[in-house]
């Protein structure tokens, strides 16, 4: 005789079939052994959603890709993840190291950043550059003229946009070395962030963008692969030729990280399945970068050489200082330069002859790589005054184009020299010109360079000077700093003392140029 189930077997066996059920969940679908990784993603990543069914079906790995916009500059969570896959892990390793130690990665394709420029504009640059080959020097000269206006993901969120600043400010260093605090803490790259015109958080969203609004720019920064992907979509009505720099570019190695060590042979199944010849070659169909490994011939697109690889940033210090200096790039920033120039008699001859040459070269003449990272940019404003005993005369202009600048080399290149040198009197009426633009508009970023070949002879004591700078607003003497050119026979050391007064510094044109000497205080403003 049968006996009947009573509740408490009912229930057993269906807590027994829920918990079987579940590990089956687990597991995989309908119980098979599938392994089921959660994977934090940037968001250049969601090109690959096509390989992934063939790798989930030839490995029993289901990669579930969670893309952010910020996943390239958090850290981790690993309580939410088992894997990171990022187009770039350089931001985490440098400003997180302890969350970074000991992670395996493996990269997995490669694309450099570079520039795509409508074809009106690279015959422009190229015309202009001997051998024709472009550099990063060229960009920036182009965009401080308003030549170049472009396209470029947010650096603070994006690592296309970080790896190109990195790009432009190693660049202009010129070391050829990875950058150190010291090639930043005056950056040259005002005259660069001019011509940016277009931005967006990501990579993808700004192809978008460029494409709903082509006006904008005639040039995108971007991956070497999403510019030739996006010439393959017939979204444009001109495709952009792609310009690699010849003096260098940041690659993208797109590493897969583990997070959770309990997913190793998972994870080694992923990457050694990623970097197969066969997959490789499918990464290139689908997303136009790089194969890792040398076996796999490359796209016809993809055979120009990369070139120089710059290095990246080893100091977290370089990157927070690019980033603080290039701000929010989808605000326009304004600036300001007030040069106070002793025109004494001492000055006449081959002194104001070097003074004139400086401006020259500021102005554009100077075709050196220094020279177009440092030249006046289009939308700066610039203010010479021109003194001796007192003030001499005084033009302010906005930088729009060439007449801009020949009416301040016209205001240099005048006579008029005066019999005495107030020195003082001078950088204390820069200081209430600064004043003045401060009030008008608090936003703008004004510097002072005071430029002299003698000691103080007239107007206001070293003293008296200190007194008045004492007395300005809090925030012109916190923001607005002076930058001393001793000249000939200028006193030095009471200059310097009144640069680092200001928060300035004072630069000596003695044990080079005065050329030189005003390149590197235009960096510093």
């Amino acid at each position: 005789m049968r006996r009947r189930s009573g509740p408490l077997t009912r229930r057993l066996a269906l807590c027994l079939a829920l918990v079987t059920t579940f590990l089956a969940a687990c597991s995989g679908d309908d119980g098979d052994d599938t392994v089921r990784l959660r994977v934090l993603a940037g968001p250049d990543l969601a090109v690959l959603a096509p390989l992934l069914d063939e790798l989930k079906e030839e490995t029993g790995v289901d990669l579930r890709l969670d893309h952010r916009a910020d996943a390239e500059t958090k850290t981790p969570d690993r309580d939410r993840y088992d894997l990171a896959w990022l187009s770039s892990d350089r931001y985490l390793r440098l400003t997180d190291r302890s969350a970074s130690r000991g992670l395996l990665r493996t990269s997995t394709m490669t694309s450099p950043v570079v520039i795509g420029m409508k074809p009106d504009l690279a015959r422009r640059l190229r015309a202009q550059v001997p051998g024709s080959r472009l550099t990063w020097a060229d960009i920036a000269d182009g965009a401080a003229t308003g030549t170049v206006r472009f396209g470029m993901a947010d650096p603070r969120h994006a690592a296309s946009g970080l790896a190109a600043l990195v790009g432009v400010a190693t660049a202009a260093a010129g070391t050829g070395a990875a950058l150190r605090p010291e090639d930043v803490s005056c950056d040259r790259l005002r005259g660069f962030r001019s011509g940016q015109t277009l931005t967006a958080p990501t990579g993808p969203a700004l192809l978008d963008s460029y494409v709903d609004h082509p006006s904008r720019a005639n040039a995108l920064i971007a991956y070497e692969s999403d510019l030739l992907a996006l010439n393959a979509t017939g979204r444009l009505d001109e495709r952009l030729e792609v310009v690699r720099p010849q003096d260098g570019t940041v690659l993208a190695d797109f590493p897969l990280l583990l997070l959770d060590p309990a997913h190793r042979t998972a994870y080694d199944k992923v990457t050694q399945w990623l970097r197969r010849d066969s997959v490789q070659r499918q990464i290139m169909r689908h997303t136009l970068r790089r194969p890792v490994t040398t076996t796999v011939a490359r796209d016809a697109r993809l055979r120009e050489p990369v070139g120089n690889a710059l290095y990246y940033p080893d100091q977290p210090a370089v990157v927070e200082a690019l980033l603080a200096d290039y701000g929010d790039p989808g605000r326009r920033t304004t600036s300001q330069v007030v040069f106070l120039l002793d025109f004494s008699g001492s000055m006449r001859g081959a002194r104001m002859a070097a003074l004139r040459e400086a401006f020259a070269g500021l102005s554009g003449a100077d075709l050196t790589a220094s020279g177009k990272f440092t030249r006046f940019h289009r939308g700066e404003r610039l203010t010479v005054v021109r003194f001796g005993g007192r003030v001499l005369g005084e033009k302010t202009v906005t930088v729009t184009g060439p007449k801009d600048l020949t009416a301040l080399a016209d205001t240099v290149a005048r006579g008029g020299y005066g019999d005495a040198t107030a020195v003082w009197s001078a950088l204390d009426h820069g200081y209430r010109t600064a004043a003045r633009e401060l009030a008008a508009d608090p936003d703008r970023s004004v510097s002072l360079v005071l430029m002299t070949d003698g000691e103080n002879n007239a107007g206001l004591t070293y003293a008296e000077f200190v007194r008045r700078h004492t007395a300005l607003p809090a925030a012109v003497r916190a923001t607005v700093h002076a930058y001393a050119v001793p000249f000939g026979d200028a006193d030095a050391g009471e200059l310097r003392r009144a640069a680092a007064r200001t928060g300035g510094r004072m630069v000596d044109a003695a044990g080079s140029s005065l050329s030189e000497a005003f390149k590197e205080i235009r960096g510093c403003h």
